[in-house]
């Protein structure tokens, strides 16, 4: 909780600096410039105005009604991007449904990145700069690369290449945006550990993987047992089967290591005979070729 508050008053200060018009900043060469780019700022929700050539016209209105709910009780967790336009004036460039949902429920600021004029460069210097930190939580670096991937429009290879790590590892980070929002926030506070993040994002109903994750809480569960009962969930008929035949100790490690160097959970049956199948799953079909190029190696 320390980190948030942190953060939020930090946003504050923020705010209140870009409310100077003595010093009003327009450029990324402006003094103060490089304490707004690539951070958080609290911004007052009546000073953004949406993007008249937003191309999404339409909003389902019981899904932004949910949002709202989610945002009353968690708060804004993804910060929205708006574009410096005048003093105090700014314009929507991403999020426009965390905008809309913020304003249903009555909030007067909303957490904000600004890009302004010419930020470009030192926007994805501060984002990789960000990355490297070593007290970043995964929700807040998955965050970072969806920026550097949305906003200076580069591919999940590209920016392998330019913050060093390998695009399997992005990708695995980046999937566990698609977690229910309370489950974001629980590994953001600490509460369950990616391990346990990327094996909920198997589970394709929210209302399981939020099952899943109340589970993993009252009973403080661990990776590995986490992992145990997403493939119950996903194949209920198994359950009994699966638990009365215990994997021999080296069909275990054989296992380990295959979840190690796939990037992912590896599911292994094996008959009273020794006999067995070996089970890879996998989400889309970049992520099959992925698997695919390992076995070329």
């Amino acid at each position: 909780m320390a980190k948030a508050t942190k953060k939020q008053a930090l946003g504050r200060g923020l705010s209140a600096l870009l409310k100077d018009p003595d010093n009003d900043i327009r450029t990324a060469a402006d003094k103060n410039a490089d304490q707004v780019v690539g951070n958080i700022v609290d911004l007052d929700i009546n000073s953004i105005e949406v993007n008249p050539f937003q191309p999404r016209t339409s909003f389902n209105e019981e899904t932004l009604r949910e949002l709202a709910s989610s945002i009353k009780e968690l708060g804004v967790i993804q910060p929205i991007t708006v574009r410096k336009m005048d003093f105090n004036k700014y314009q929507l460039v991403s999020g426009e449904r965390r905008y809309r949902a913020s304003k249903l429920i009555g909030l007067d600021t909303i957490p904000s990145y600004i890009r302004i004029a010419n930020d470009q460069e030192a926007l994805e210097m501060a984002l990789v700069e960000n990355i490297q930190r070593q007290d970043l939580d995964p929700i807040e670096i998955a965050l970072s690369y969806q920026r550097l991937i949305e906003e200076i429009e580069v591919t999940q290879e590209e920016l392998s290449e330019r913050v060093g790590k390998n695009r399997s590892t992005i990708s695995n980070y980046l999937r566990l945006l698609k977690l229910d929002p309370i489950i974001q926030t629980g590994m953001r506070d600490g509460f369950i550990s990616m391990g346990h993040g990327r094996a909920l994002i198997n589970v394709e109903s929210l209302n399981d993987q939020l099952d899943i994750y109340e589970k993993i809480i009252t009973k403080n569960l661990s990776v590995r047992a986490t992992e145990a009962l997403v493939r119950q969930y996903k194949n209920p008929n198994e359950r009994s089967s699966t638990s009365k035949r215990p994997l021999p100790s080296y069909v275990k490690n054989a296992k380990k290591e295959l979840d190690t160097i796939i990037e992912n959970p590896v599911n292994i049956k094996i008959s009273e005979k020794g006999k067995g199948t070996l089970m890879i799953p996998f989400t889309n079909k970049e992520d099959l070729q992925r698997i695919l190029n390992l076995f070329k190696k």
